[in-house]
C-alpha cells in the first residue's frame, strides 16, 4: 500500500476508529444506494413573477397532487383531494378559512392530521430515517417522528398513537402541527430544485423570489443573461447598472429597486426632471400593469426611462471602444445620428428618428457622459455596491450558481452553446485567446467571478467588462443572438431593424449529431443524457414543441413572464425528474393565491411524459450514488487495513 494511501486511511480512521464502526457505515451506505432516486424539479425564466413561481414551487409542478392521488385514489372525492392539496400549498391561509367555516374543529383536526400523516409517510419512504429527521420542524420533531414511525393499527400502539394526536389538539397546538406537516410534505416531495436562469427583470418581485430560494433546502441556479446583468450591476459595472434601471423603468418596476432593495434613485429623478423637463419622451413608453402600477408616476418614469437609456448607450459605447475584440463596433450608433436631418444610419442604411431630443449628446464626443450624467452614475454605482440586501442576493447567486451544470446525467444551461452554421463550435476571442464549447463557458464564468470577488484592480476590471459581455454579446452563451437592438426599438419605426437573429444553435438542435456533440463536450453520452434549456420562449400557440431531437433536448421556457404569455399562449413549462422518468408540465396562467385558497383553484397543468423507465432509478444511479460508492471503496480499504494490521483500531 502506498504511503499516501496509508496517510489518507489514517485520517479516515479518526472518523471510523474500529472495525464495527467502518463496517456499520458500509452497511448503511450500501443500503442507501438501493433507495429510489429523489425527485428533481426544474424551473426557468421566472422573471420576477413571484405569485406564479410561489405556487409552482408549492405544488411541485403537480407532484403534490400525484402523491395525494397515490395515497387515496378513489377513496376520497375530487373535492376532498383538492382541499388537501390547497392545504398543503398554503396551510396558514387555508386554516384561516377553515376556522371560519368548520363547526367541529376537533374532528377536522383529527381527520386532517391522519390524512397528512399518511401522505407524509408515503413522501418520506424514499429517504433514510436520518434524512427525514433532519427535515423535521424543530418544535414538532419528536411528535412527527413518533407519528410517522408508529403503527396505529397494532393494538399495543393504538392508544399511544391516538393520544399523541388528542394531546396536540387539547393543548391548542393542532394548527401548528398541521402547518408543520404541510411544510414537511412539500420539503420531502421535491428533493432538489434547479433554476435554469433568469430570475430577474420584467416581473415586479425578483427580490421575493431570491428570498424564497435562499430558504430552500437544496437548490442550484444556472445563470441567465438577466441574472448576469444584475450580478454585473451589484459588482459595480456602470453599463450593467444603467441597463438594470432602464429595464425596471420600462416595465414599471422601479419600485423593485427603491422599495425592494432600498436603492436611492433621487439623483436620477432630479437629473431627468432638469434635462428632460419639457420632453414628452413619447418613444419611451412603459409596459406597466395597470393593477400594480400608480399611473401618476408615468410622466416622471418616462423621463427617467429616457435619461438612463441615453446614459446606457454612452457607457456601452465606451466598452465597445475599449474592447475591439468584442466585435461590437456596429452597435456604435450615437455617432451615426444626424441631428440636422433627424436621421440615424444603421448598418449602412439611413432611417428617420422617432425622437430627436438629445439635450446631453455632444456630437463631437457622443460617448462621453456629461458632468451631470457622470455625477448621477457615480451616485448610482455607490448605491448598488453598498446595497446590503442586493449584495446578499447576488452572493447567493454566485455561491449556488454557475453558467452550466452537469447533474445526474443531464446538462443544464440557460441559453445556447454558440455554433457556426456548419455545425462546428464557434471560436470566441476572450482577451488574448480563443475559446469554444465548454471552454468558453468555463472562461466566462472564471471572469464573471473575478468581476465580483477579485481584489486585483486589473483582474476585477476585466471581470466587470466580461459581465456586460455575457449580458449582450452575440457570442455569449446566455444571450445567443446576433445583436441586442435596444437602440432601434426606441428610435426607429421600421420593425425590420428590431430583429435579433438567433445563433445557428437554434436551427441545429433537431439534429441528433449536434445534440450528441454538445453532450460529449460536457462529458455526457447515452440514452439517459438530456439537455435542459431555458431562455427562448416556446410559442406553444403556434404549435411549437418544447421537446426537441426526440426528447434529448428540452426547452422549458414557456412564458412565466406575463409579458411573454400573449406570445407563448401558456404560462411556463417546468420539468419533473423522478425515479420513474421525466415529466414535462405546461402551465396555464395563475390567477391569485386568494382564489386558490378560497375556491381551491390550482394551476391547470398539462403533463407530458418525456421519458419513462421500466427499471426504477435508485440513488446508485445518481451523482450522489457515485460519491457513496467511492466512500464505500475507501471504507472497505480501511476495513482491510484494520484486518491486516496496517492500521490499528482505537477502542
Amino acid at each position: 500500500m502506498e504511503k499516501a494511501d496509508i496517510r489518507y486511511l489514517k485520517g479516515l480512521a479518526k472518523q471510523y476508529p474500529t472495525i464495527p464502526a467502518a463496517a456499520t457505515e458500509i452497511i448503511n451506505l450500501q443500503a442507501i444506494l438501493s433507495l429510489p432516486k429523489g425527485t428533481e424539479h426544474f424551473i426557468t425564466d421566472i422573471h420576477g413573477e413571484y405569485d406564479q413561481f410561489q405556487h409552482v414551487m408549492k405544488n411541485g409542478s403537480g407532484a403534490i397532487k400525484r402523491k395525494i392521488e397515490e395515497e387515496f385514489g378513489n377513496s376520497l372525492s375530487v373535492a376532498e383531494k383538492k382541499g388537501i392539496a390547497i392545504l398543503i400549498y398554503y396551510p396558514e391561509l387555508k386554516l384561516k378559512q377553515v376556522l371560519k367555516q368548520e363547526e367541529n374543529m376537533e374532528d377536522w383536526y383529527k381527520v386532517t392530521l391522519y390524512r397528512l400523516i399518511r401522505i407524509c409517510k408515503g413522501a418520506s419512504s424514499k429517504y433514510t430515517r436520518s434524512k427525514v429527521r433532519k427535515a423535521l420542524p424543530k418544535d414538532f420533531a419528536y411528535v412527527i417522528e413518533e407519528l410517522l414511525t408508529g403503527r396505529p393499527y397494532v393494538s399495543d400502539q393504538e392508544a399511544y398513537y391516538n393520544e399523541i394526536i388528542n394531546s396536540v389538539i387539547r393543548t391548542g397546538r393542532a394548527s401548528e402541527l398541521v402547518i408543520g406537516f404541510c411544510n414537511l410534505i412539500r420539503r420531502l416531495v421535491v428533493d432538489h430544485l434547479h433554476v435554469v436562469g433568469d430570475i430577474y427583470d420584467r416581473g415586479p418581485y425578483p427580490n421575493l423570489i431570491m428570498d424564497t430560494l435562499m430558504e430552500h433546502h437544496s437548490v442550484d441556479i444556472q445563470w441567465g443573461n438577466h441574472d448576469v446583468l444584475w450580478m454585473g450591476a451589484a459588482a459595480g459595472n456602470p453599463a450593467c447598472i444603467a441597463n438594470v434601471i432602464r429595464i425596471s423603468a420600462r416595465y414599471g418596476n422601479l419600485n423593485t429597486l427603491e422599495d425592494g432593495y432600498g436603492i436611492n434613485l433621487i439623483p436620477l429623478v432630479r437629473f431627468a426632471l432638469e434635462r428632460y423637463d419639457k420632453d414628452p419622451c413619447d418613444a419611451f413608453h412603459l409596459d406597466y400593469r395597470e393593477d400594480e402600477y400608480d399611473v401618476k408616476d408615468v410622466q416622471l418614469d418616462k423621463k427617467m426611462h429616457k435619461a438612463i437609456t441615453i446614459i446606457q448607450f454612452k457607457l456601452e459605447g465606451q466598452l465597445i471602444k475599449k474592447h475591439p475584440e468584442f466585435q461590437m463596433q456596429e452597435r456604435l450608433l450615437l455617432d451615426k445620428i444626424d441631428l440636422e436631418k433627424k436621421t440615424v444610419t444603421v448598418e449602412g442604411k439611413t432611417y428617420p428618428l422617432k425622437d430627436t431630443c438629445f439635450p446631453t449628446l455632444d456630437m463631437k464626443h457622443p460617448y462621453e457622459l456629461s458632468p451631470e450624467e457622470a455625477d448621477v452614475m457615480d451616485r448610482l454605482v455607490t448605491a448598488f455596491i453598498n446595497c446590503e440586501k442586493l449584495q446578499k442576493h447576488i452572493r447567493f447567486l454566485y455561491t449556488k450558481g454557475s453558467l452550466y451544470k452537469v447533474y445526474n446525467g443531464n446538462l443544464l444551461y440557460h441559453g445556447c452553446v454558440p455554433f457556426n452554421e456548419d455545425g462546428t463550435f464557434k471560436k470566441v476571442r476572450i482577451f488574448n485567446r480563443e475559446y469554444s464549447g465548454k471552454e468558453l463557458y468555463d472562461v466566462l464564468e472564471h471572469y464573471a467571478r473575478k468581476g465580483y470577488y477579485s481584489i486585483d484592480p486589473k483582474e476585477k476590471e476585466k471581470g466587470l467588462d466580461i459581465l456586460w459581455f455575457i449580458w449582450q454579446n452575440a457570442n455569449s452563451p446566455v444571450f445567443g443572438k446576433s445583436k441586442m437592438t435596444t437602440f432601434e426599438r426606441y428610435f426607429i419605426a421600421d420593425k425590420a431593424t428590431h430583429k435579433e437573429p438567433k445563433n445557428p444553435y437554434y436551427r441545429l438542435l433537431e439534429q441528433e449529431e449536434i445534440v450528441n456533440k454538445i453532450l460529449r463536450e460536457f462529458g455526457l453520452e447515452g440514452e439517459d443524457a438530456h439537455i435542459i434549456n431555458g431562455h427562448v420562449p416556446v410559442e406553444t400557440k403556434r404549435g411549437e414543441s418544447p421537446v426537441k431531437c426526440g426528447g434529448k433536448l428540452l426547452i422549458i421556457d414557456g412564458g412565466f413572464s406575463k409579458a411573454y404569455q400573449p406570445k407563448t399562449g401558456i404560462a411556463g413549462y417546468t420539468l419533473i425528474y423522478n425515479s420513474y422518468g421525466l415529466l414535462l408540465a405546461a402551465h396555464e396562467p395563475f390567477e391569485s393565491v386568494e382564489k386558490a385558497v378560497q375556491n381551491g383553484n390550482d394551476i391547470h397543468s398539462h403533463m407530458v411524459l418525456v421519458q419513462h423507465t421500466n427499471l426504477r432509478k435508485t440513488v446508485a444511479d445518481t451523482d450522489v450514488g457515485k460519491e457513496i460508492k467511492e466512500n464505500i471503496t475507501e471504507l472497505e480499504a480501511l476495513l482491510c487495513a484494520y484486518r491486516e494490521g496496517t492500521i490499528v483500531e482505537r477502542q
